[in-house]
């Protein structure tokens, strides 16, 4: 039996949701990238902006290694909720080539430090400001996977492209009939289970 690799299952689920969330831009129009569609304005190309980053905060500067990267919708005035959209003036390549950049920064600080390694987040609170780079990573990872959830659901809303991958779809066998009868099947057990309230 081996020793387990920390660094190396954390970067491999990371990894994941980094690769999911692109996947999810895939073949979509400039407008269906950056298209609102829940109440609270999520769109593809703006969780991406976002997990850019927050992997260039909490995999960089929280260590004392800054990447140098102009991040315009975190400077003092900036709109609220700047990072979770993207300008007519953004491109795709711009936001796609920053979060490659953020990868690369986030994984050479992996790779540098010890996971133990502490660091200090001035966003948070004093004195509940320390973190280690073993929860800054899981911290990383969690918030990429949920947006990567997030990017998932809002995928399938535009076109009906769902999975974590084009060769993975980790979706139950059927055509779409299969999955309209399944579809109608839950709306009526819902319909009556919502009788009884």
């Amino acid at each position: 039996m081996t020793s387990p690799d920390h660094k190396a299952d954390l970067h491999r689920y990371l990894q994941s949701a980094r690769d999911a969330l692109l996947w999810k831009l895939e073949g979509l129009s400039e407008y269906d990238i950056r298209r609102p569609l829940t109440p609270t304005g999520t769109n593809l190309l703006g969780l991406v902006k976002h997990v850019a980053t927050m992997e260039l905060g909490y995999l960089g500067d929280v260590f004392g290694r800054p990447s140098g990267e102009p991040l315009p919708w975190l400077e003092d005035g900036a709109e609220p909720n700047a990072d979770m959209w993207v300008t007519a003036d953004e491109s795709r390549e711009h936001i796609v080539g920053l979060y490659r950049r953020a990868w690369a920064h986030a994984d050479a600080t992996i790779d540098a430090l010890p996971l133990e390694t502490t660091g200090r987040v001035p966003w948070w609170p004093k004195g509940r400001d320390e973190v280690t780079l073993h929860h800054a990573v899981v911290r990383v990872m969690a918030d990429a996977q949920r947006h990567a959830g997030h990017a998932d659901i809002v995928r399938e809303l535009i076109d009906g492209a769902a999975g974590m991958d084009e060769s993975d779809d980790s979706m139950a066998p059927g055509d779409s009939a299969w999955w309209e009868s399944y579809r109608s099947r839950l709306e009526s057990t819902a319909r009556e289970a919502g009788k009884d309230v």
